[in-house]
């Protein structure tokens, strides 16, 4: 059996033999508190390395180097579009100061970094286009990073969004297949900037499961003050093949924009698998913007156990009978304590702390903005939460 068809064997085993039942979680009055364990904030335009710190729009933890791996959101306005590394102690007393460690360019087939938008070519291969670049992960298998991108829809250009696999030096290595629905046309797939926002190994790697941050254009409308919108979500095999989508029902915006008719959004901004050996259950990261009011962050559990898979249905708009995944919540970032709820857009789990309690960490993107910040915070979740 090849290298390439025995992940594949895994996933379709992971997908459909949970079949034991999970232990039952301790009642509510006995779950112990989900809690802060620090934060600390990077300074605004922080140099370091010939480049600009900020942008900062994932998380991962990578054991290879207990540190972390973060993406930056930079289209190449300011610099190359690019990664960073850094350190950033855990432990159940407390965080310690963020240290970078690194940067790199991601790089095109051709060994260049991405061209900014104002730059694009449209004739060259849709690889070789700009970027948005939006969340990383460390492979498990090879530590290679595994990264994805929005692309681009306006009235003249369409880029497809993306999920690609780099090397630790940023050089390109390939591009994974994306459903057919989830490609740029004129008038269906994406709406932009609402894309490819959530990645996540799965199955201790043999999975790869991805989230659109909003709803795609031909499956209705985004989410509103009275109604939440309906997303996918997409579980593949490491290799490539499309195995699954299912519906994730989005939360109705939190509060009415000040003034009226002014920019507010929702939508899923991070995606985490809550255990390896369960490719069912993940967490959600919901960020919320409203003009005048300010940020909301929820992360949720769901399961995709039970649901439909709406790989093949057309428009979630005009589908009859589709289940979406279970979800519940599992904390507000309002109640933890934060200085500030800014743009919190990563997360991912870190060091085990003690007596079952893991430590989830999460870091937000400035947006470049002076009157934002570049925040990374740790929470410990006790097991009894999950």
């Amino acid at each position: 059996m090849s290298h390439r068809v025995l992940p594949t064997v895994l996933a379709l085993t992971l997908i459909g033999g949970l079949a034991a039942a999970a232990p039952a979680a301790a009642t509510e009055s006995h779950q112990r508190p989900i809690r802060l364990l620090g934060e600390k904030i990077v300074p605004n335009s922080l140099p370091y390395q010939g480049t600009i710190v900020g942008g900062l729009s994932s998380i991962d933890y990578d054991p290879r180097t207990g540190g972390y791996a973060l993406i930056c959101d930079d289209r190449s306005a300011i610099n190359p579009a690019r990664f960073y590394t850094a350190t950033f102690p855990v432990t159940a007393k407390g965080v310690g100061d963020v240290t970078f460690t690194g940067t790199k360019p991601f790089l095109r087939p051709d060994g260049t970094p991405y061209p900014p938008l104002t730059q694009n070519d449209p004739a060259k291969p849709q690889n070789e286009q700009t970027i948005d670049p939006e969340e990383l992960r460390v492979d498990p298998w090879t530590g290679d990073y595994y990264w994805s991108q929005e692309g681009e829809r306006t009235a003249t250009t369409l880029i497809d969004p993306s999920i690609r696999e780099a090397r630790r030096d940023g050089a390109y290595v390939r591009d994974l297949p994306i459903p057919a629905n989830e490609k740029m046309t004129p008038t269906a797939g994406p709406r932009q900037n609402l894309v490819l926002e959530g990645l996540t190994f799965a199955g201790f790697g043999a999975l790869i499961a991805s989230e659109d941050e909003g709803p795609l254009l031909q499956d209705g409308p985004e989410s509103t003050r009275t109604t939440g919108g309906v997303s996918r979500i997409t579980l593949q095999g490491r290799y490539g093949p499309v195995l699954a989508q299912y519906a994730y029902p989005q939360e109705p915006i939190f509060a009415s924009p000040v003034p009226d008719g002014a920019f507010a959004t929702t939508g899923v901004s991070s995606m985490l698998a809550v255990d390896q050996a369960d490719p069912t259950k993940y967490l959600m990261m919901e960020r919320s913007f409203v003009t005048g009011v300010g940020n909301k962050v929820r992360v949720y559990e769901i399961d995709t156990k039970g649901a439909t898979n709406i790989l093949n249905v057309k428009s979630l708009a005009d589908a009859k009978n589709v289940k979406p995944v279970k979800k519940r919540l599992l904390f507000d970032a309002a109640d933890l304590g934060l200085s500030t709820v800014d743009n919190l857009e990563g997360m991912t789990w870190g060091p085990k702390l003690p007596n079952g309690e893991r430590s989830l960490v999460i870091v937000s993107d400035n947006n470049f903005s002076a009157t934002q910040v570049t925040q990374f915070a740790a929470v410990a979740v006790p097991s009894e939460r999950l």
